[in-house]
């Protein structure tokens, strides 16, 4: 009976009104909690993100509208969920962001100057830090690389941070040069380091992490997300792989039996190709 969601002329009574009947009549949709949401939530961001890109790179938008749907579906799960604990409802969600964004913009909603709008955020800061116990506090559990953006913008607010790009250059080298030295110590005998004993392996990961830390440090300092800069390095050796694949299947040949130099060659054919 769709016409229980389709005959309600607001989408947001429809978005409500569906997710109540899917808690009430849908075995899979009752029994979901917060926490067994979360791994759907991040799977649906990272999904909007890749639509962004396509919209971006191809001005393809179909499919940002249909991911955004998926995310928005998410919120409003969450927000059903808290109407049934009697917290909050997904009508609290919008109002609640609606006067957050007036508040936070003075220089729109009232009559304010440029000076009064970076009061009013270094007031809301203020308030956020005297709720926390340290900097580190409140940032979310997202992708690696992007809480070690989120750590290092916390800490760099009490000036905790290099001056210029020079500093965090020659922390990279540093920490290459003692990840070099670990890696030698279980590879000196050994063909590669997958062979060295536990102990000696969690060292190596553990400057190999201080490398990735201070490569987000570089990305910071220059203004890049680190994390959106993988992702396009990931996109763009899946394109060239592809057309790798496909130029072995014209010349007849077979990339298990190429040597490194030859897979090589044609790696770089791939990569003149798909520019």
């Amino acid at each position: 009976m769709p016409h229980r969601v389709r005959d309600l002329t607001n989408p947001f009574d429809r978005l409500d009104t569906l997710m109540k009947i899917l808690r009430v009549e849908c075995d899979w949709d009752k029994k979901q909690t917060l926490a067994s949401l979360r791994k759907y939530t991040l799977e649906e961001t990272h999904e909007v993100l890749e639509a962004i890109e396509k919209a971006i790179n191809t001005d393809e938008w179909d499919d940002l509208k249909s991911e955004l749907g998926d995310a928005l579906i998410q919120i409003a799960f969450y927000a059903r969920i808290a109407d049934e604990q009697d917290k909050f409802n997904l009508e609290d969600v919008f109002n609640t962001l609606i006067e957050k964004m007036i508040y936070r913009h003075p220089h729109v909603f009232a009559d304010a100057t440029p000076d009064d709008v970076v009061k009013q955020w270094e007031s809301l800061k203020d308030v956020e830090y005297s709720e926390r116990k340290s900097l580190m506090d409140g940032i979310p559990p997202m992708s690696a690389l992007s809480v070690a953006t989120k750590q290092q913008q916390r800490a760099a607010r009490v000036g905790f941070d290099w001056p210029d790009l020079q500093g965090v250059t020659d922390k990279i080298h540093e920490e290459i040069d003692e990840l070099a030295v670990e890696v030698a110590a279980i590879t000196s005998d050994k063909e590669d380091a997958k062979y060295g004993d536990e102990a000696n392996l969690r060292q190596v990961e553990d400057e190999f992490g201080d490398v990735l830390f201070s490569l987000v440090n570089y990305a910071r300092k220059l203004g890049i997300d680190p994390e959106q800069a993988l992702m396009q390095t990931n996109r763009k050796f899946d394109r060239r792989f592809r057309s790798m694949e496909k130029l072995a299947e014209e010349q007849m040949l077979n990339l298990n039996e190429m040597h490194i130099d030859a897979l090589e060659d044609l790696y770089q054919q791939a990569k003149a190709k798909v520019k």
